[in-house]
């Protein structure tokens, strides 16, 4: 740090050492988002809330569905009872028809890009089985209630039902669909639904979703949202009420969005005994057990059951299905209600599935519902099967299996429990915050992965999250920029999804939790955009105009910089120059002078060992007044001189002089582009420390290079900015004044043959190794 002192006169220190930065008119990071937001309207106010006349469609459902065990089919029929809440006068419908992602001439494998090299594994060509897969909806009769054809098209992954007459504002309109499709291998075709074979025991599990003709949303904002679906952008649904009747093999156990009716018809009597228990023990108790799915495995029941669901108030449904399935469930307590926590699993998941997933589907009711809303529907439920991660209302379907022997990795373990927090937590968003999924990936994903992030937190202390923490989206903020889009891209066209809609909106919100707005505040919004808009249909202006209307913090410069740009955070601190005061004290201020006017040189201290003695020191003859006058020397003119001074200071003035303050200038550079807050740690010489936090308006007149003045009763060892990587700066090497070093460990080692034993099976090995010898 360069060191300099510096002469004040009476009444000139602020004006001189807090002169303004240059204001650079084209500065444009604090402009309001303007008209890149949508017009409020009485539809969505400007405080981000829904406005008076708001209004959304509704459309519900009574479906019979069977699934053929045999040829891994599905047969069904729907009446949709679909009201127009809006103020337009409709002429058609469209439902959407998201199982065609696996017919033959799905756009989905049209479109894919790609090329081939000289090795190849089978798994890389799995778009030739795709090719060989009958997929896709069979509509065989769209039907007005009175039986009446209905005249429709298909376009696709979409389907306009002409309607025979105009569907007025506040009517209703009834209409059937009976279809059929085959249920893909999740395992060889992919996708987010689908059936995993086993071959051991030659049973089924089926995970099925998207799997009837559902209606699409007609809202204020676009009309009807008819994208296509492509397999990236997910769903964008109405509520309603659904009523289903699911009739599988008799043996099988069904797990469906909602409360099943007839348990009573379907379950034994001990297996109602224990679901009756369960409903009042803190624990998980099992309602199926592995015994019984194990002796169904190998019986197979001939025949078939049906299980009636009902769930009110929702945006799909789903169901699994398999003679595998344990089931075990428990009630967990949110805001005086009980709520059903339950898992379904083959043995294949024990014992991971039997002693965490209910639990963590309990935990993860309880702490969304901290910072959003209360859990309102009457059951969450984790599946596991072919898929690893999908959510519907009040079910979800969620992959991590140990291995054959029972062990697991701990990646595998944290694997299973995050992604049950994760799924789970899509209940709130979007299945009651009902955002847009075809259009705005990160709605959903992004506000659910950070909400997972503070539940995975307190799941156990030191998690090892994947995503939330400043500094693990470092290396996405890094990448080439033709790698990169903004938050704010449609689904289809995101680049590095993952941590495009997940990780760093996740990353934006934690950082505005903890770095910009503080947790109280923050919090409390966020809670007011949930209450806002359960149950309704929020988009991206309704989030950012309620976060800053609850809080009463400007954030469009964050929403400009994190979600409408690439930009990296990358703020450099290329300087610092050190100030004391000059006390005009010739006590003080002339030892010092005379310090630096005669430092200590290699060249002195070489000629003090080889010049035995000078000239003058050996011939008087050459001295005269100066080799005796020292222009250091306190002399009673200095000594009057600044008593004169001194005594015409007023107390402050005296106080301000007698300090002994430090002042340092901190030179800082955004060499990144998007502006942040200052978060400095000043280490003193003494071994204390103090960190200064600086709202991010710092940057408002210059949003380039700024100079910021700090001063202390302490001098400073070490500057470091960003000092708890909060900010997911990509560049720390340059946040530290003087510069630190931080070596890299290199290690040296023979070459051997990895194991690839998890601990488990490697500690259990060793203990049979100790117990032979």
């Amino acid at each position: 740090m360069k060191r300099v002192c510096f002469l004040i006169f009476c009444c000139t220190l602020y004006t001189q050492l807090w002169a303004q930065e240059e204001y650079k008119p084209a500065n444009s990071k604090f402009e309001q988002l303007g008209t890149m937001l949508p017009t409020p309207n009485t539809y969505r106010s400007a405080s981000g809330a829904p406005g008076p006349d708001y209004w959304q469609q509704k459309a519900d459902y009574d479906i019979k569905v069977q699934l053929d065990d045999e040829k891994q089919h599905i047969t069904g029929s729907e009446v949709i009872t679909y009201t127009n809440n809006s103020p337009d006068e409709l002429t058609y419908l469209w439902v959407q028809l998201d199982q065609n992602l696996f017919s033959k001439d799905s756009d989905t494998y049209k479109t894919e890009t790609g090329t081939l090299n000289d090795n190849l594994s089978f798994d890389a060509l799995d778009f030739v089985k795709r090719e060989k897969f009958d997929g896709g909806y069979k509509i065989t009769a769209v039907k007005e209630k009175s039986g009446a054809k209905l005249t429709y098209n298909i376009n696709k992954t979409m389907m306009r039902i002409d309607l025979p007459r105009p569907l007025k504002p506040k009517g209703t309109f009834a209409f059937s669909i009976d279809w059929n499709y085959n249920i893909n291998d999740q395992k060889k075709l992919g996708g987010r639904t689908g059936f995993e074979y086993f071959e051991k025991d030659g049973n089924y599990l089926y995970e099925i979703a998207q799997w009837f003709p559902r209606m699409a949303v007609y809202d204020d904002v676009y009309g009807w949202q008819h994208k296509q679906f492509l397999g990236q952008g997910e769903f964008a649904l109405p509520f309603g009420d659904y009523k289903v009747a699911i009739t599988v093999p008799a043996d099988h156990i069904v797990a469906a969005t909602g409360e099943c009716q007839n348990l009573n018809q379907v379950l034994t009597s001990t297996q109602l005994k224990r679901w009756e228990k369960a409903k009042n023990t803190k624990e998980p108790v099992v309602i199926v057990t592995q015994q019984e799915a194990e002796q169904a495995e190998k019986s197979k029941a001939k025949g078939t059951k049906t299980w009636v669901y009902q769930a009110k108030n929702v945006r799909d449904f789903a169901w699994a299905s398999s003679r595998k399935f344990i089931w075990d469930a428990m009630q967990v307590n949110i805001a005086g209600k009980k709520v059903w926590a339950m898992s379904y699993y083959p043995k294949e998941g024990n014992p991971l599935w039997g002693q965490y997933s209910t639990r963590v589907v309990a935990h993860t009711l309880q702490v969304y519902s901290k910072h959003t809303i209360d859990y309102p529907y009457p059951v969450a439920i984790s599946v596991h099967g072919p898929v690893f991660g999908m959510e519907y209302p009040m079910i979800c379907f969620n992959g991590g299996r140990p291995e054959p022997d029972g062990t697991y990795s701990e990646q595998i373990k944290y694997a299973m429990i995050s992604v049950i927090i994760h799924e789970v937590g899509h209940n709130f968003f979007p299945m009651i915050v009902n955002s847009d999924e075809r259009q705005w990936s990160w709605m959903d994903e992004g506000l659910n992965s950070f909400c997972q992030f503070l539940a995975e937190q307190e799941w156990q202390r030191d998690y090892p999250s994947r995503r939330g923490e400043p500094y693990k989206i470092v290396p996405y903020m890094k990448s080439d920029p033709t790698a990169l889009v903004p938050i704010m891209t449609n689904s289809e066209q995101i680049m590095q999804f993952g941590a495009n809609a997940y990780g760093k909106p996740a990353t934006a919100l934690n950082i505005l939790r903890e770095t910009v707005m503080g947790r109280e505040l923050f919090d409390y919004a966020f809670k007011e955009y949930s209450r806002r808009w359960a149950f309704k249909h929020p988009h991206p202006a309704d989030f950012f105009r309620t976060m800053e209307d609850a809080s009463g913090v400007d954030l469009d410069w964050f929403w400009r910089g994190w979600f409408y740009s690439t930009n990296p955070v990358e703020i450099a601190l290329a300087d610092v120059t050190h100030y004391q005061i000059n006390t005009q004290n010739p006590e003080v201020e002339k030892p010092l002078a005379k310090e630096q006017a005669n430092p200590q040189t290699l060249s002195k201290i070489q000629n003090a060992k080889d010049i035995k003695s000078t000239l003058q020191e050996r011939d008087t003859a050459v001295s005269d007044f100066y080799n005796s006058y020292d222009p250091y020397q306190v002399t009673q003119a200095d000594r009057a001189k600044y008593q004169r001074y001194y005594n015409s200071l007023t107390p402050e003035e005296k106080e301000l002089v007698d300090s002994g303050l430090n002042f340092y200038v901190l030179s800082l550079k955004n060499n990144g582009g998007t502006i942040m807050p200052l978060i400095i740690k000043m280490d003193f010489e003494d071994g204390t420390e103090k960190v200064v936090r600086i709202p991010a308006e710092v940057w408002r007149m210059n949003n380039q290079e700024i100079n910021k003045v700090l001063f202390t009763e302490k001098p400073v060892a070490q500057f470091t900015l960003d000092p708890y990587l909060e900010t997911a700066d990509i560049d720390t090497e340059n946040n530290a004044f003087p510069r630190k070093s931080v070596p890299t460990r290199f290690q040296l080692y023979k070459e051997r043959k990895m194991t690839p034993k998890n601990p488990m099976q490697q500690q259990r090995e060793a203990a049979g190794q100790m117990n032979t010898n």
